[in-house]
């Protein structure tokens, strides 16, 4: 006399867990209300949400990258500074001449972080060409102010 008790049955609408593609000739069907409530592109099986648009990601990435440029460009901003009062430049003269580095490294290293970032939309000559025209014409000027 054993006391076994029978496992509850699922509802006669409920088939239960099953695997997609478990059974043979089946696949998940995709309805087209299922399709449109998920937006995007499905690319090789890969789902909609994980082929969305990454700009705000790659906008970020770009944003730290140039950040840290810009701490490196003041280091090296000192040291040209430095380098030039060791050659006896006057100090505002060399002052002048390592801010207008900084500034001329900043525009072209945006130019550069910004065709990274997105080569269709920011590498045009509107907004590249601008960009690396007052940066190189400040590198210029860094070379004449810092002389003697």
């Amino acid at each position: 006399m054993q006391n076994q008790q029978t496992p509850a049955t699922a509802p006669a609408g409920d088939p239960g867990f099953k695997l997609p593609g478990g059974e043979a000739g089946t696949a998940p069907a995709k309805t087209a209300a299922a399709s449109a409530a998920t937006p995007g592109l499905e690319v090789a099986g890969v789902p909609a949400a994980i082929a969305a648009d990454t700009s705000n990601r790659d906008l970020a990435i770009g944003a730290s990258a140039f950040v840290m440029l810009l701490v490196i460009f003041f280091f090296v901003r000192n040291a040209y500074v430095h380098h030039l009062v060791v050659r006896r430049v006057a100090p505002s003269t060399a002052g002048s001449a390592g801010w207008m580095m900084f500034v001329g490294f900043c525009f072209i290293s945006a130019a550069a972080v910004l065709a990274l970032v997105n080569a269709g939309k920011f590498l045009t000559f509107a907004i590249t060409g601008p960009l690396l025209a007052v940066g190189l014409i400040a590198l210029v000027a860094t070379l004449f102010v810092g002389r003697r």
